[in-house]
C-alpha cells in the first residue's frame, strides 16, 4: 500500500476488479493504492469495530449501507490498537459527524492511518457482482496511482490470493498480556490470538475469568505454563488450510480433556483437528443481521459474522472423531453453512460468529456462560 493525504475528498479514485469490472468515484481517506479481497459488510452500524477487526486484515470492506460515518470516531470502540481493512469503500460518507462520543470524523482517522479509500460508487452494483461471482482481489488507486486501467488490473492480478494464506501470525500479540478477571477471580483461561478482537477478553473477564492471551504461535507447553482451566482459540485472518502449528495445540488440548471454546478462526481450528475439511465460501457472511439457529436449544439468534471459510462437516449425524462424537450445534439459516461444533464426550465446543458483539447484537452472549459451565463441571 502506498498513500498521501493531501485533498482526498476531490480527488478522483477508480475501484479495479480482478476480473476487469471498473468503478470510479472520489477518494476517502488517504490518496494512492492499496490491494486485498473484496468483500462486502451488511451491517448498517458498528464500521469502527469493522475496521479494527484483525480478521479483515489483507481484505477491502465495501459497506452496504448507502450512508457511512454519521457518528464518527471515537477512542473507546475499537478492537485493536489499529485499523486492520487493507481498504474501506462506501457510497455516501456523512459531512460532518454528529454524535456525543465522536472525536473526530472516519475520513480523517482513515487519513490518519493511511488506508486508501473510495466513496461514490454504486456499492449496491459493487455488491451484486460480488454475489454472483465471489470474492475476488481488488485495487484502489487514487492520485498519482491512476495511471491507466490496463496497468492497474495487472497490478491487481498480481496481488495475493487469500486461499492459502497465513496471516494470523501478522495480526496476533507478540507477547503475552493478562487480561485480569473483573471482581473476584473464579477462573484463569488461555487464549490463543490468531487475531482476538478486544472485546472477547472483556467478556469472559466480565464473568470472572483472568485471560492470558497468548501469541498465535503459543505451543501447549506455553498454554499449560499459565495453569488454565479451559483454553481459548479465537478469530483471525486468512486460510484455515495453512494453520498447521494452532491444529496441533488445539488436538493436546482435545487429548487432555481441558474445557475448550473457540470462535471464528478458531472454529475452522476445531474443525480440522476433528478431522474434518474446510473451503472457501463464495462470498462469505459480514455483517450484524446473520440468523443462526442453536440446535442445542431450537433457538434462533441474530448474530454477528465475518468469515470467508467455513467446516465442512456433515450437518444431519454425529461423527466418530479421534476425541469422540462430533455433531454440528449450529447452522446458518440463509445457506445451511455450519456455525458451531461441539464435542459429546469431551467439554469442547465452538461457533464460526462473534458471541462478543462490539457493535452487536447480543443473542449468543450465553455462549460466554456455556464456556462457564463447562469449566465448572470440569472442577467439580
Amino acid at each position: 500500500m502506498t498513500t498521501s493525504t493531501r485533498g482526498a475528498t476531490k480527488t478522483p479514485a477508480v475501484l479495479v476488479l480482478e476480473d476487469g469490472r471498473i468503478f470510479r468515484g472520489r477518494a476517502y481517506g488517504a490518496v494512492g493504492e492499496t490491494f486485498g479481497e473484496a468483500v462486502f459488510s451488511t451491517g448498517m452500524t458498528g464500521y469502527q469495530e469493522t475496521l479494527t477487526d484483525p480478521s479483515y486484515h489483507r481484505q477491502v470492506v465495501v459497506m452496504t449501507a448507502p450512508h457511512v460515518g454519521n457518528t464518527g470516531v471515537n477512542d473507546e470502540d475499537p478492537e485493536s490498537q489499529r485499523i486492520w481493512v487493507s481498504g474501506y469503500v462506501v457510497r455516501d460518507p456523512a459531512r460532518v459527524p454528529s454524535n456525543w462520543r465522536a472525536q473526530r470524523s472516519l475520513d480523517e482517522e482513515l487519513e490518519r492511518q493511511g488506508v486508501v479509500g473510495i466513496s461514490g460508487i454504486d456499492t449496491r452494483a459493487l455488491t451484486r457482482h460480488l454475489r454472483e461471482r465471489g470474492a475476488m482481489r481488488v485495487g484502489i488507486f487514487s492520485g498519482d496511482a491512476v495511471s491507466g486501467d490496463a496497468d492497474l488490473l495487472a497490478k491487481v492480478q498480481a496481488a495475493p490470493q487469500m486461499k492459502g494464506a497465513n496471516l494470523s501470525a501478522e495480526v496476533a500479540t507478540k507477547e503475552t498480556y493478562v487480561v485480569p478477571a473483573i471482581g473476584t477471580k473464579k477462573f484463569t483461561v488461555a487464549a490463543v490470538d490468531l487475531g482476538i478482537k478486544g472485546m472477547t477478553p472483556q467478556r469472559m473477564a466480565e464473568r470472572g475469568i483472568e485471560v492470558h492471551v497468548l501469541p498465535a504461535t503459543a505451543t501447549a507447553e506455553d498454554v499449560y505454563a499459565v495453569d488454565p482451566d479451559g483454553v481459548f482459540f479465537s478469530n483471525g485472518p486468512g486460510d484455515p488450510a495453512t494453520a498447521d502449528g494452532p491444529v496441533a495445540v488445539m488436538q493436546e488440548v482435545l487429548k487432555r480433556g481441558t474445557p475448550l471454546f473457540g470462535i471464528c478462526f478458531g472454529n475452522q481450528i476445531l474443525g480440522r483437528a476433528l478431522g474434518f475439511g474446510t473451503y472457501k465460501l463464495k462470498y462469505g457472511h459480514r455483517g450484524i443481521n446473520q440468523p443462526v439457529q442453536d440446535r442445542t436449544t431450537g433457538k434462533v439468534e441474530v448474530t454477528a459474522h465475518n468469515h470467508g471459510f467455513a467446516v465442512d462437516a456433515p450437518l444431519d449425524k454425529v461423527s466418530d472423531t479421534p476425541y469422540g462424537r462430533a455433531e454440528v450445534s449450529h447452522v446458518c439459516l440463509n445457506d445451511q453453512v455450519v456455525e458451531g461444533l461441539q464435542l459429546l464426550d469431551r467439554p469442547a465446543f465452538s461457533v464460526q460468529y462473534h458471541p462478543e458483539a462490539a457493535a452487536g447484537p447480543h443473542d449468543a452472549a450465553y455462549l460466554f456462560d456455556r464456556f462457564v459451565s463447562l469449566m465448572e463441571g470440569q472442577r467439580a
